[in-house]
């Protein structure tokens, strides 16, 4: 009997909360704790990916201590806290929690204390701070026919979005449901065939477990998981999803053609490092029209053999990636909100304000809803946010680097999106 997938949706954002406050007092504490105790806390594959050194790993976030914690926040499956060393300078603690509560992610970084950066005048500055990386930005009030910009940079400009893309395929799920060619309750069953990397928890589960539209839409969506915006591809089918796109308002709809799933993805642009797949991919890719490119996703039926320690250099820069503006998804975002308005009986409403990327002030925006995304080298977060009388604003902040491991997790840009938020009400 093939078993049914029923997460619990509550528990990430106690655990995130949680773990958060243990870890960051944790690193400002001098003692070593058990490792047995310590170890406990994190998924498998973290203690795996650093050879289960927690001793080592404690000694690494240490670093530039003493620490005092000065701040705890957190939003749905992820937590942050601020540290501060005896000489006022601040570091930044950021995680990520799964489902059954344990930290699969961390990272600690300086703080740029972006929050500082309130008017659009400063916000140049905030995204020219690291180099060599490239930004493009839109921040806009909705009006009765569309965005008012209120900053741009380059808003027009197509970047590398990450998980973004799956903004695009939740519209082409919502319009199918729509018109009756899907429905929230049918099932999905997970194969080999949609099992990608993380992020996400669905790429664990046993072959032939099943899950709702709606749970699969959540997954994708709130919490990004890959393996789950894959099943939803394969359910709609590719041609549904670049349609969508092109009815979303994108400005060139045919940079997301073929629109390939995350397993495509990781296995074009690194599949070499496995012994069935051919070096020459990525090349092939590249160079590729949209018809040979087409061909190329068909000859990659295989399972995946890529492993997240693999992704260690850009595939963008080889055009391989979901290509966005963000005036794109600013308006696929505002479709988005549209039908949830009008769906209040079904689930997308949830799905949309699961997760609020951030410890978002509710007084000031009661209702909004996100999505993040990143790829080596590229992270891209947008907001859409209401205010108590109704009064709708965007925010779309990408960034782009050929070089792996200088945008991190993004914490940065994140922080400035926490910024402008906060800007918008003075």
């Amino acid at each position: 009997m093939p078993a049914t997938y029923e997460p619990g949706r509550g528990a990430s954002a106690h655990h995130a909360a949680e773990n958060v406050r243990w870890l960051a007092d944790l690193v400002a504490d001098s003692a070593d704790p058990p490792t047995d105790l310590v170890a406990g806390r994190f998924v498998d594959a973290f203690l795996a990916r650093h050879d289960h050194d927690v001793a080592g790993l404690l000694r690494e976030w240490r670093r530039g201590g003493p620490f005092e914690v000065v701040g705890v926040s957190a939003a749905l499956h992820k937590g942050w806290a601020t540290l501060e060393q005896e000489d006022g300078q601040r570091r930044v603690l950021a995680l990520t929690v799964d489902t059954t509560g344990k930290i699969r992610r961390v990272v600690v970084e300086d703080d740029s204390d972006e929050r500082s950066h309130r008017g659009f005048a400063d916000i140049d500055a905030a995204l020219d701070a690291v180099a060599p990386v490239e930004s493009t930005a839109f921040v806009a009030r909705r009006g009765s026919e569309g965005w008012v910009p209120l900053y741009t940079r380059e808003a027009q400009r197509p970047m590398p979005g990450g998980s973004v893309f799956k903004v695009f395929v939740l519209l082409a799920l919502v319009w199918a449901v729509e018109d009756g060619t899907a429905r929230w309750s049918d099932e999905l069953v997970t194969g080999v065939e949609t099992r990608s990397l993380p992020t996400g928890e669905m790429q664990d589960l046993p072959d032939g477990t099943r899950a709702s539209v709606a749970q699969v839409a959540y997954n994708m969506y709130a919490r990004s998981d890959n393996t789950a915006s894959d099943l939803l591809i394969r359910y709609l089918g590719r041609p549904a999803v670049e349609t969508a796109v092109a009815r979303a308002g994108h400005a060139r709809p045919e940079l997301l053609r073929p629109f390939v799933t995350t397993r495509e993805l990781f296995d074009i642009g690194w599949g070499h490092s496995g012994p069935s797949a051919d070096p020459d991919t990525l090349d092939v890719w590249a160079a590729g029209s949209e018809a040979a490119r087409r061909a190329l996703l068909d000859a990659h039926e295989h399972p995946i053999d890529v492993a997240v320690g693999d992704l260690t250099r850009t595939a963008h820069p080889q055009g391989l990636d979901w290509w966005m503006s963000a005036a794109d998804v600013a308006a696929a975002l505002g479709l988005l909100w549209d039908a949830g308005s009008r769906a209040t009986d079904g689930p997308l409403a949830e799905i949309l304000r699961a997760n609020p990327g951030l410890d978002i002030d509710r007084g000031a925006w009661p209702r909004s809803t996100f999505k993040g995304g990143s790829s080596p080298g590229a992270v891209m977060f947008a907001w859409l946010v209401e205010s108590p009388d109704g009064e709708q604003f965007a925010v779309v902040l990408q960034q782009r680097c050929a070089v792996v491991g200088v945008l991190r997790d993004g914490l940065p840009l994140r922080r400035l999106g926490d910024a402008i938020l906060h800007g918008l009400l003075s």
